[in-house]
């Protein structure tokens, strides 16, 4: 392995096949759900063969972020992530804005970037594919959404979803084991704890004045919201990685009576939760503000990572903000 920088690099015609060996940081999650030292080593010695390789841990949440932006300043031609959802957050937060790629290996429990993207969901088998990249590097721009200052790949949520990541998030062993399983009996917990009787209030005023009030809120820049194992949970489906713009979905209010209906169609693939009854939709936006109605901070969670709590964040786009390469 090796952190050097080859002499008097050519620059390769994109996309046709180059023997240069291009620089990689691989910064890796080892407390993220399907990766051990084992594997690390079997990537780390695969990816060797074809880049020059730098390897890094993260050692706390928000480290990969400041990695990345180290990567950044060094030069390198792509950041790998060999973790879940939230490490491919934190590095996109790092990389935003640069010509640095990203090149995500799937190391977490549902991986909802590396598919969206078409990274093969096999740790080995997207290894293998990543190795052929050095023959056809060819980066793609892609959108990212911004709530407050924290940028998110493919989704954001404040208020019920949030309330669940946080406390799922406190149990990484559970999480682990039971996955999408453990995610719904939380849910139902939550939502009979917090959400059933005066939950908080926020709201969001769109660019021409109009205010959606409500309980929670849903932000997408993809079609998919998350995997509920293997099945895609899209409760927007108007937006995409190159649209320039997010969607939201307002949920108004969460009486039991509601909710059956907006899981039933967050689950069945040919529906749209924002169509529901209680739904209000606010598609196509550049720019948003959230803010709370009763002055209690609203959690918040991106890309499936609990983020803290907020009283008032301007929603945004960043068109084209990170590249990407897969």
């Amino acid at each position: 392995m090796s952190g050097s920088v080859a002499s008097s690099p050519s620059l390769p015609v994109e996309g046709l096949p180059t023997t240069e060996r291009r620089r990689l940081q691989v910064i890796v999650n080892p407390n993220a759900t399907t990766t051990n030292p084992r594997l690390r080593a079997l990537v780390v010695h695969a990816l060797d063969h074809r880049y020059e390789v730098q390897v890094t841990d993260t050692e706390a949440p928000g480290h990969a972020t400041e990695l990345a932006r180290q990567a950044v300043h060094e030069g390198v031609d792509a950041v790998v992530s060999l973790g879940g959802d939230g490490t491919v957050n934190e590095i996109a937060n790092g990389l935003a804005g640069s010509d640095v790629a990203l090149l995500p290996l799937p190391g977490g429990a549902t991986n909802v970037y590396h598919r969206l993207i078409g990274m093969p969901p096999d740790l080995i088998d997207a290894t293998e594919h990543a190795l052929t990249l050095a023959d056809r590097w060819v980066p793609r721009p892609v959108d990212l959404g911004r709530i407050g200052e924290r940028w998110f790949t493919f989704a954001a949520g404040v208020g019920l979803d949030a309330d669940v990541v946080r406390r799922v998030d406190a149990r990484p062993a559970l999480k682990a084991r039971l996955g999408p399983w453990f995610f719904a009996s939380v849910a139902v917990g939550v939502f009979l704890r917090r959400y059933t009787v005066n939950p908080p209030q926020l709201q969001l005023e769109l660019p021409d004045g109009q205010r959606l009030d409500g309980v929670t809120l849903v932000l997408q820049n993809a079609r998919e919201f998350t995997y509920f194992s293997r099945s895609p949970v899209r409760l927007i489906q108007d937006v995409t990685l190159e649209s320039g713009r997010v969607s939201g979905a307002v949920l108004r209010h969460t009486r039991p009576t509601v909710m059956p209906g907006v899981m039933l169609r967050a689950l069945v693939p040919s529906l749209e939760v924002s169509a529901g009854r209680a739904i209000d939709a606010a598609r196509d936006l550049e720019r948003a503000t959230l803010r709370t109605r009763d002055g209690r901070p609203l959690p918040f969670q991106v890309d499936g990572d609990y983020a803290g709590d907020l009283v008032e964040a301007e929603i945004a786009v960043g068109h084209d903000a990170l590249r990407v390469i897969a």
